[in-house]
């Protein structure tokens, strides 16, 4: 029997022990594509604990609740229809028919995110991670993919999403948040798949190489595609990871090159993948948000000092002026622009301090008919607005709480002053949605679209999303038809 000496044996231990060192060192120093795709290779359901599998299915219930509401929304039924010309193999949510799981990601989640109530996450930036569970759904049905597949993919979209918010601020030179939807979504879709490590990087590249969104689609009056431009980047993403599977490549180094990412679009970063959720690093999805409004994440603390400053000031004739202090991203987004004191779209009105403060203060409340035509006409509103000012406060760039802060203050004629300043929601990290709030917001958005009963039913199916054994059955209840 053959024996080691002392000191080869030494040698050999000291080198396995160094292999974890040198292969993360060696991680670090190749491209980030690959770096993210070996990320989602090597990611797995026994990496999640029991609190985020448990907080996908809320996300999933919350986003899915978002959606139904919208179901006859205009623009919504234009994306469902365009959708349902085609046949396939995913569902569009709301109707018992399919499409392609690129179509279906486009049309469910611009369901999911036009009124602007579907969860978000406050980095640098923000972005709405959830828009991303329309594609996992999408694809995960088609590849007749496990509930484990399907709830790991959710996880690591949600991780790609909002590291990448964390590392670039994309915005400064122009360019839109859904960006990170691009390589998230490529990377989920594309593990749903089961992509080799290399087809997960390329998926990555032809995601990214074409479509960056303009920024334009934030800026003065807001369109339908506010709404709609995270959906049309999972269905591009979705593309880019089925082209991948075929055997295309794509343009390399896509963050680093000559024209890449990194030069073009963000400016350099950053990215350690190391940190990334599992083992010891929490996952991103917990530091995700519930909405309470629907309205931009700026104002969702606006709203409740509006609320109540109103409560407090009493006679809205005696105030003299308005005040509102934001964050940076606040006052750029939905403070700084004429467009928002006098907002002619739903789009625009949703994301303007001056007529969310106003609403508010008017109706106490901020729901989906706040944005009615005739709201946005109102004269009352218009000629209160024109008391309002909105200017960023340096001191919120370090917020002490769990939202993006916001203080309001009303100026009375006598001088005196009555202010509200609010930093922490409900439904923010530190503060989640428990079960039953998160039903509570689910049957407010379904309303009376099905029996109290058929609700109870489709909820005890998505809080057992982890554990179905095929996901048509739980996409199936979703059915308005039925």
């Amino acid at each position: 029997m053959m024996t080691l000496g002392r000191r080869k044996f030494l040698r050999l231990a000291a080198s396995a022990a160094a292999l974890p060192a040198l292969r993360r060192s060696a991680r670090a120093q190749a491209p980030l594509a690959e770096r993210l795709a070996d990320y989602a290779d090597r990611l797995r359901f026994e990496d999640l604990d029991a609190g985020t599998i448990e907080r996908v299915k809320a996300h999933v219930i919350d986003t899915v609740g978002c959606g139904i509401a919208a179901f006859d929304e205009p623009p919504v039924c234009i994306c469902r229809e365009v959708a349902l010309a085609s046949g396939g193999g995913a569902t569009v949510i709301g109707t018992g028919r399919r499409t392609t799981p690129e179509l279906a990601s486009f049309a469910n989640g611009a369901a999911f995110r036009y009124y602007d109530l579907n969860d978000a996450y406050v980095g640098g930036l923000s972005g709405h991670p959830s828009d991303n569970i329309a594609a996992c759904l999408a694809v995960a049905e088609a590849e007749g993919a496990s509930a484990a597949a399907l709830v790991t993919a959710i996880v690591l979209a949600y991780e790609i999403n909002c590291r990448l918010i964390d590392a670039f601020d994309v915005t400064t030179r122009g360019w839109d948040s859904p960006v990170f939807s691009l390589p998230a979504v490529a990377l989920a879709a594309g593990k749903l798949m089961r992509l080799s490590r290399d087809k997960l990087a390329q998926a990555v590249s032809l995601a990214l190489n074409d479509h960056i969104p303009m920024g334009q689609t934030r800026a003065q009056t807001l369109s339908d595609w506010k709404g709609l431009a995270d959906a049309e980047a999972a269905r591009n993403a979705v593309f880019a990871a089925t082209l991948a599977r075929a055997g295309l490549t794509g343009p390399a180094p896509i963050f680093e090159g000559r024209k890449g990412f990194f030069q073009l679009i963000s400016g350099p970063a950053e990215v350690d993948v190391d940190a990334f959720g599992g083992g010891d690093n929490p996952f991103k999805i917990h530091q995700c948000g519930m909405k309470t409004y629907p309205a931009v994440i700026y104002s969702q603390s606006a709203i409740v000092a509006a609320i109540g400053v109103a409560e407090e000031a009493g006679d809205f004739d005696r105030i003299v002026a308005i005040e509102v202090a934001t964050t940076r991203r606040g006052f750029q987004q939905a403070g700084s622009e004429p467009e928002k004191w006098a907002p002619d779209t739903k789009e625009t009105a949703d994301h303007s301090l001056p007529y969310l403060v106003a609403r508010a203060m008017f109706d106490r409340e901020i729901s989906n008919d706040s944005y009615a035509p005739d709201k946005l006409r109102d004269p009352r509103i218009l000629a209160f607005m024109k008391k309002i000012a909105v200017k960023e406060d340096p001191r919120f760039a370090k917020p002490d709480g769990n939202a993006p802060p916001t203080r309001v203050t009303a100026v009375l004629d006598d001088g005196r002053r009555v202010t509200r300043e609010v930093t922490s929601m409900p439904g923010f990290p530190g503060r989640p949605m428990s079960r039953a709030d998160i039903e509570r917001k689910f049957r407010s958005n379904i309303g009376k679209r099905w029996p109290s009963e058929r609700t109870d039913t489709v909820l005890q199916a998505l809080w057992a999303l982890d554990r179905t054994d095929d996901l048509r059955t739980p996409l199936g209840k979703l059915s308005l038809d039925a």
